[in-house]
């Protein structure tokens, strides 16, 4: 956890408004986000995405935020009225909802420029001198007060959040900055394939968080001239940035612990093996990412489920798990849970065995299941004797995806496909005719 070293700075976050950029489809998710946005998704075993921008926003003294919907935000929409909806207004505090609404056109938002372009009275009728853009889709923990506090200090009209990452790691999959001494931007790219490094540290080079610090005044004139360019794609990495670099003052702010000269924990969970390595990281004995910190909590709505429970102690039938998060109104009946997150409402009845795998609200394991380096989708009903992630070949004649690094999802429409065809399979066997 990065903390902020200038209190002074209160006085810049009472006057910061932040928009959140949360209509993003994810579709490198694939089944995971068929029904909702990447920013709803469950994750940690109780939170959602959208929790940790919203939350740091919250813990850094900003409270008044516009959240951006768009892509299948029936979900999304749901948490945010039921666990964000207690900030008081009598207090110039709130969460409000921006919806894809037309207000500037005919369209829906074309781009993450053109989502606040539509939402430019809203932020006129605010007034705030300095505008915090976030991406609603991404894992981490960070007091934004110290990047308004460098963005006013250097006189900076945007200030863009970079991390240090390695050379092969930003390659192809995040917008670079290059920058002088000063943290000056010299030039911005988009998913190079040959990163610019840092003088300072050789194999980095920094990476953007979709994270920005715009002077209110600046940014609606970038948003009015990028709505008249009939060229632009309306997108902050791809055409806001690149156009302000030449003849504004734009900056780089490092998110970095100074104090204990470590890499802070940030994670883009955009891909089923990112998403599962980051839940995957909240097991470890001492997690990068400290969800139990009291100085920083992360806030979220979830139901009101009794505690977990764990029932039998039979030398072949015991319900346990170890090196695991399991969360409220989980049963482990004679079962085993090993390296593994259950989110809530999870059933596990006897003789199954669960390692190192990804359980999603409301799913039902049935007796006799093997479970292995999988996430299983919330509402799955997983029927006896299945194995999951044991058998590739099996999964893949099963219509179950199968990640790059080997993480096999499983959903309740994958399930009901396979049952179909098990279901016309034995059909076609007894109306066949024997042969004698």
């Amino acid at each position: 956890m990065v903390s902020s070293n200038t209190r002074y700075v209160s006085q810049l976050t009472r006057n910061t408004l932040a928009l959140i950029l949360a209509g993003g489809k994810g579709s490198r998710l694939f089944e995971l986000t068929q029904s909702q946005a990447k920013p709803a998704l469950h994750f940690g075993g109780k939170f959602r995405v959208i929790d940790f921008p919203l939350s740091n926003c919250v813990n850094s003294g900003i409270k008044q935020i516009g959240v951006m919907t768009q892509y299948k935000a029936h979900s999304l929409i749901r948490h945010l009225a039921c666990g964000w909806g207690h900030m008081n207004r009598d207090l110039g505090e709130f969460v409000e909802l921006l919806p894809a609404t037309q207000q500037q056109s005919e369209h829906w938002y074309e781009g993450t420029a053109n989502a606040l372009y539509q939402n430019i009275e809203f932020i006129r009728e605010h007034n705030p001198k300095q505008v915090l853009v976030l991406s609603g889709d991404h894992v981490y923990k960070m007091d934004y007060a110290d990047m308004l506090a460098q963005h006013v200090q250097t006189g900076a009209d945007l200030t863009v959040s970079c991390i240090e990452v390695p050379i092969e790691a930003a390659a192809g999959a995040f917008g670079v900055m290059c920058v002088n001494k000063g943290n000056r931007i010299l030039k911005f790219q988009e998913k190079p394939e040959h990163p610019c490094t840092l003088d300072e540290r050789a194999g980095y080079t920094l990476a953007s968080m979709g994270n920005y610090v715009f002077n209110t005044e600046f940014l609606i004139e970038q948003l009015l001239k990028d709505a008249s360019n009939p060229d632009s794609e309306h997108d902050f990495g791809k055409d806001i940035i690149p156009a302000s670099i030449d003849n504004n003052k734009v900056l780089a702010f490092r998110f970095h612990d100074i104090e204990n000269h470590q890499q802070p924990y940030w994670r883009d969970v955009g891909t089923i093996d990112s998403f599962y390595a980051a839940n995957m990281d909240l097991i470890a004995v001492t997690p990068q990412l400290n969800i139990y910190d009291d100085g920083w909590p992360i806030w979220t709505h979830q139901k009101q489920s009794p505690p977990a429970k764990f029932i039998f102690n039979q030398p072949t039938r015991r319900g346990f798990a170890v090196d695991s998060t399991v969360s409220g109104g989980c049963i482990i009946s004679g079962a085993m849970i090993e390296r593994s997150l259950l989110f809530s409402d999870v059933h596990v009845h006897s003789y199954s065995h669960i390692e190192e795998s990804v359980i999603m609200p409301k799913v039902n394991i049935a007796r006799h299941v093997k479970i292995k380096h999988a996430i299983i989708d919330s509402g799955c009903n997983i029927p006896s004797g299945m194995e999951i992630g044991i058998d590739r070949d099996a999964d893949i004649q099963r219509g179950f995806r199968i990640s790059q690094e080997g993480v096999v999802l499983v959903t309740q429409g994958m399930l009901d496909a396979l049952e179909i065809d098990n279901s016309i399979s034995h059909k076609v066997k007894i109306n066949s005719p024997v042969s004698v």
